[in-house]
């Protein structure tokens, strides 16, 4: 688990940090202005229905049932179900997209109603977004391939795929914006083309892994089929649930000023960062495991693996909480301001920055819960519980954003994001799926120390540091900062025994350190 841990993560970390320079591009020329909210509405858009369809509800029931078909009947019957469901999700994902430009007003009016008032502004987040929507085809196909990969054991190049979004969005805008609108337009197509790529990565990599499939066929309802169709009901409405929360921010943002769309843009994507690096790579990583050692019986090694899970995601993830809240105008002012993003957005994008650091665990920790549930082959419980956390989620943002504008939904998204957390690590413990052993209890407090004390290391460094640093000393304050603070956190949890650095090298080398005793359950 660890090596599919790091392997996800070490490429999800090379996209996060070609999107942070994609993303200072970005607001160079865009700012966080009209221009700016238009074109990331454009591409909320396909992305909200990408979560919706792709990555974590198809995921959740098609790994299961493609990793147990490949144990137990072998790679052809696997591959024939992962044909099948290629081509029945290539049918409905191209109506999806043709219905979806030729109702987009109608759709924009919906999503952003705060965007009616300016005519031109909704036009053109009309127009960018018809541009981007039909990348949704093609990302929805490339989470298919990718959990055939997954299956497989195969994580690299389903982790390397977001690079391409990177790259080809930096080109576009470089290369493609004096011969369209507006830089949004040259982003728009750099979106959908990337797309394209990212598709035919995986489709490659699938084929040099032995299991070579083919899209055009005709879509059939085999039982199989059928079985993963209607684990993927619950999965689907559960991610409705949750990407409702993203609507509720999107539509209350779009009737706060200009620029409220664009703060919590760019502080979602500093944010984001660790929550793609070590959610995502724990949750991906574990899910296969997990699915294959309930399939065998195996109930103790299950116990196990959801415990270190946990523990890998808190090793990092506190740190990257307490950094990000700590550190926010620094790291806001550092990366994005120049060009036309200027003093006032920095600060407006710091305090939404804050606001989502506080939830940051808590978004973690439901990338690591919901395996528990999906394993399993149970969608429909997190189904309930994201009910329950969409009403908290509206509620909560009807009720801050009105005091505290655009910091009130990120702080909105973080309280939800606690509720859904709780709620999901409450059930599996309730269930007994998920037994805090006593390492995990001994260590999490500890920790949790560890991390105060470089939040701490981190406001004092910064006050020593920036107000003489100016222009690319800046940069250079930034690095020794963020180095400074993982010293202090990694040498303090050493020392308090939080994280055992020899231990940790030797689970890399797939040794246990001499004298080590197993871990207690």
């Amino acid at each position: 688990m660890l090596k599919g841990i790091l392997t996800v993560g070490g490429w999800t970390m090379a996209s996060r940090v070609l999107g942070f320079v994609r993303d200072i591009l970005i607001a160079a020329r865009l700012g966080a202005g009209p221009v700016a909210d238009a074109f990331f509405v454009a591409l909320q858009l396909p992305n909200l229905f990408r979560r919706l369809f792709g990555e974590g509800a198809f995921n959740a029931a098609f790994i299961p049932a493609f990793s147990g078909t490949l144990a137990t009947q072998g790679p052809q019957a696997a591959r024939d179900l992962a044909e099948r469901m290629l081509a029945l999700m290539a049918v409905w994902l191209s109506s999806l997209v043709v219905l979806g430009i030729l109702l987009m007003p109608q759709i924009m009016a919906l999503m952003a109603p705060g965007f009616a008032a300016l005519p031109d502004k909704l036009a053109l987040a009309v127009e960018l977004t018809r541009i981007t929507f039909p990348y949704l085809l093609f990302i929805c196909l490339t989470a298919l391939v990718s959990g055939v990969l997954n299956g497989l054991d195969r994580f690299a190049a389903a982790a390397a795929a977001p690079i391409f979004f990177n790259l080809i969005s930096m080109a576009a805008l470089l290369g493609l914006t004096p011969y369209v609108a507006t830089p949004a337009h040259a982003l728009a197509w750099g979106v959908t083309a990337s797309g394209v790529v990212q598709l035919g990565l995986v489709l490659w990599a699938a084929a040099r892994a032995g299991m070579a499939l083919r899209i055009l066929r005709l879509p059939t309802l085999t039982p199989e089929v059928r079985a993963v169709l209607r684990r993927m009901g619950p999965g689907v409405l559960g991610a409705g649930v949750t990407q409702l929360n993203v609507v509720v921010g999107l539509m209350i943002a779009s009737i706060l000023p200009a620029g409220a769309v664009s703060y919590l843009y760019y502080a979602d994507r500093i944010a984001q960062l660790p929550l793609g690096v070590i959610g995502a790579a724990v949750g991906t990583a574990l899910l296969p495991l997990l699915s294959r050692q309930l399939r065998a019986g195996e109930r103790l090694s299950a116990h196990r693996s959801m415990n270190r899970a946990v523990e890998f995601a808190l090793v990092l993830c506190l740190p990257a909480a307490v950094g990000q809240a700590a550190a926010a105008l620094p790291l806001v002012e550092t990366l994005f301001q120049r060009g036309a993003f200027g003093p006032s957005e920095t600060v407006g994008t710091a305090a939404a920055l804050s606001a989502y650091a506080l939830g940051l665990p808590a978004f973690v920790l439901v990338k690591v819960f919901a395996p528990g549930f999906f394993a399993r082959g149970d969608t429909a419980t997190p189904v309930r519980i994201g009910v329950a956390t969409v009403a908290v989620n509206v509620a909560l943002n009807l009720l801050l954003s009105s005091w505290y504008g655009h910091v009130g939904v990120a702080l909105a998204t973080t309280l939800s994001a606690w509720f859904n957390a709780v709620m999901l690590g409450g059930t599996l413990v309730k269930r007994g799926q998920l037994l805090p052993d006593r390492r995990l209890r001994r260590r999490t407090p500890r920790l949790l120390l560890a991390a105060l004390l470089m939040g701490g290391a981190l406001w004092a460094g910064e006050r020593l540091l920036f107000p003489v640093a100016s222009g690319p000393l800046r940069l250079a304050a930034l690095a020794l900062l963020v180095g400074g603070g993982a010293a202090v956190y990694f040498g303090a949890a050493h020392l308090f025994r939080g994280f055992d650095l020899r231990e940790f090298g030797a689970i890399l080398r797939r040794r246990r350190p001499p004298g080590a005793a197993p871990a207690a359950a």
